[in-house]
């Protein structure tokens, strides 16, 4: 059996889905369905059996758990603007100890989540403690436990590998609220009002302009499979696309995937704002100083661990995902 923790969430469905792909259905969900809404990306999905987090946190310290080949730990507090410091550590980062523990001692892979968020402000983007300066305590849980993978490292029972995400955004993240991808956000708001809202200039970056590493789910999905079919790596990793791009490219490619569908005429980003498709909103006074301008992610580790295949890039994918949520009625 594979474990998936968080598997009802945005990643983690995507990961059994990727399993389902290549057959695996012997699939445990680990996730809390108090909000209930997430159950829909177990619907089509084919799993085994699902577990509430806490009653799999007391199975696994009761040690009534066995037969596990992997484990995708995917579960966690997501929320850059959580400040329940006793919440974020326990969950994120208490949690990840323990299922790092029970790994090790029964010799089972653990694939977990870690995040670009280790990185602050930046700008370097390298998986090194020099450039690790976290600007949240979600940020921090995620660093704490990295930490602790680099001091293991060497002696190691088990294989682990924690993938520092950067912008992911695709299906099936829709319960994420103000934590969902600026696309999910951008798609909704041109269909409800009929233009979408950036952020204005600050940090030194004009309208729009801020710039991040925006991976696809897809992508993100390859990424852990390679790991689970390579269980002689272990280390830590960005999962990102290695190439930094503006909000604006976003916004662009929400408005005219959804122009298409209705057989409307492609526009330049500089036609979207003079037509009033973009709106930029002031910068948010809570966001400054707590906020990442610019993220791009080093793939040098990445690609050294034998990971070759390309990303796909903003234009493209959040295409995909237009199209994607408009074919299942999302939109």
């Amino acid at each position: 059996m594979i474990i998936v923790t968080g598997g009802a969430g945005f990643i983690g469905s995507n990961i059994v889905k990727g399993l389902n792909a290549r057959g695996i259905t012997n699939i445990l969900v680990v996730d809390d369905l108090t909000e209930g809404d997430k159950f829909r990306n177990l619907v089509d999905l084919d799993i085994a059996d699902y577990l509430h987090k806490d009653d799999f946190r007391q199975q696994l310290q009761a040690g009534r758990l066995s037969g596990i080949e992997a484990v995708f730990h995917q579960g966690a507090c997501s929320d850059t603007t959580e400040r329940n410091g006793h919440y974020m550590m326990d969950n994120n980062y208490k949690v990840t100890l323990e299922l790092f523990g029970w790994c090790q001692q029964h010799k089972v892979p653990f694939i977990y989540a870690s995040s670009a968020a280790v990185y602050g402000a930046g700008p370097v983007y390298v998986e090194n403690p020099l450039y690790e300066s976290p600007l949240n305590v979600y940020g921090y849980s995620k660093f704490l436990f990295d930490q602790v993978l680099r001091r293991h490292l060497e002696r190691l029972k088990a294989p682990v590998v924690g993938l520092r995400y950067f912008n992911v955004y695709g299906p099936q993240e829709q319960h994420k609220g103000r934590m969902a991808s600026v696309a999910f956000h951008n798609m909704n708001q041109f269909r409800t009002e009929g233009h979408v809202r950036l952020f204005g200039g600050w940090d030194g970056y004009p309208d729009g302009g801020q710039q991040r590493d925006f991976i696809f789910i897809d992508d993100v999905v390859s990424v852990n499979l390679h790991f689970l079919d390579h269980p002689e790596v272990s280390g830590i990793f960005n999962c990102g696309t290695g190439r930094a791009q503006p909000f604006n490219d976003v916004a662009t490619a929400v408005v005219n995937t959804m122009r298409a569908e209705k057989g409307e005429a492609e526009l330049s980003l500089r036609d979207l704002v003079d037509q009033q498709y973009i709106h930029y909103i002031p910068f948010p006074e809570d966001l400054k100083g707590r906020y990442q301008s610019h993220t791009q992610a080093d793939l040098s580790q990445l690609r050294a661990a034998g990971y070759d295949k390309p990303f796909t890039d903003v234009q493209t994918g959040v295409a995909a995902y237009v199209r994607a949520m408009l074919k299942n009625g999302r939109l």
